[in-house]
């Protein structure tokens, strides 16, 4: 179904389309423009940040990156973010609005540290996403980073970021010409896609959204993503919950997908046993239709106590009937 040109910075390319298959069979592209950088500088960036996170930053070499989450004390997730090591800083790329969370969160702990705080100005990159999306970056003239890693030249930085289903590649150009580089993709074969499509395939990966599927009162465990966690490298915020909880061997709680029965209901929805109607054991959190080859499906994504996924007991939310179903979604 075609919608309006995709506008980045008052030039277009043609036309996207709202449909998931070019994700899922070629590549596709879109702008973006909610993410934000938080520069951390000084000679003890690496010590003190990996005092800070769940994941290992100490362990990452030049140009690599990591997805990770930052607790407080009580083992809560605070923000999460991509960390990025660079030669003389790290990155920490996140949505925009968790910046200033970052930053409020962080100078509670720089004491003694020879650690310095800077958000990078605001820009706009391009995502770039598929099976095909190498085989785009090769023909458009790029040169390909490894996996979990980012590679620079004269123009463009090029990031390789942690993808469940189909390559997942951002594009920052140094000139600030979003444009024009999507239009460089365009020639290469790739296609627009939208923000719609790009939530499609978020839930079919069963990827959360921090501020949506993720919350402050949320353990890492209960998210699902053991991608964030690094069990061996030692002391920092939260590890002794963190640590408690892998030796029990569960959490009450898990991230969890769905399909849906009925309507999507306003969010966040209570999920329900008939039994209980009246007192609610999770909630969906993120919920799109989507047209697969098989047909449609309406998938969601929720917290939801482990009971009733390990019991089989029906659950419902006010529209019909959630039945659980594992992620990333088996195409």
């Amino acid at each position: 179904m075609p919608t309006e040109s995709l506008t980045i910075h008052h030039a277009t390319v043609p036309s996207a389309s709202l449909d998931l298959p070019p994700l899922l069979t070629t590549a596709a592209f879109a702008p973006l423009t909610d993410l934000g950088f938080l520069q951390i500088t000084g000679e003890d960036r690496v010590r003190w940040l990996n005092g800070m996170t769940t994941n290992a930053i100490a362990a990452l070499t030049t140009s690599q990156g990591c997805y990770t989450f930052f607790l407080n004390a009580q083992g809560r997730i605070q923000a999460d973010a991509t960390a990025w090591l660079l030669p003389d800083s790290i990155l920490l790329e996140t949505t925009r609005t968790q910046i200033p969370t970052l930053i409020a969160h962080f100078d509670h702990f720089i004491i003694m540290d020879d650690v310095e705080l800077t958000p990078l100005p605001p820009k706009t990159g391009i995502l770039l996403v598929g099976p095909t999306a190498a085989q785009i970056l090769h023909h458009a003239g790029f040169t390909l980073p490894a996996a979990n890693s980012l590679h620079s030249d004269q123009t463009t930085t090029i990031q390789s970021t942690h993808s469940p289903l189909v390559p997942r590649f951002e594009l920052w150009p140094h000139n600030g010409d979003a444009a024009a580089l999507a239009a460089r993709l365009a020639q290469a074969g790739a296609t627009p896609t939208t923000p719609e499509a790009l939530t499609q395939l978020r839930l079919l990966e069963g990827t959360p959204l921090y501020g949506t599927d993720i919350r402050d009162r949320d353990l890492p465990q209960e998210t699902s993503q053991t991608h964030a966690l690094h069990f061996a490298k030692g002391c920092y915020l939260g590890q002794e919950i963190v640590e408690r909880i892998r030796s029990r061997g569960n959490v009450h709680r898990t991230l969890s997908g769905f399909t849906l029965s009925g309507p999507i209901p306003t969010l966040p929805a209570p999920l329900f046993t008939p039994d209980t109607p009246e007192k609610p054991f999770g909630e969906i959190t993120s919920a799109a239709t989507i047209t697969l080859p098989t047909g449609p499906i309406t998938l969601a994504l929720g917290i939801i106590r482990r009971e009733p996924l390990e019991t089989s007991v029906p659950i419902h939310y006010a529209q019909g009937t959630a039945t659980p179903v594992k992620l990333p979604y088996q195409l």
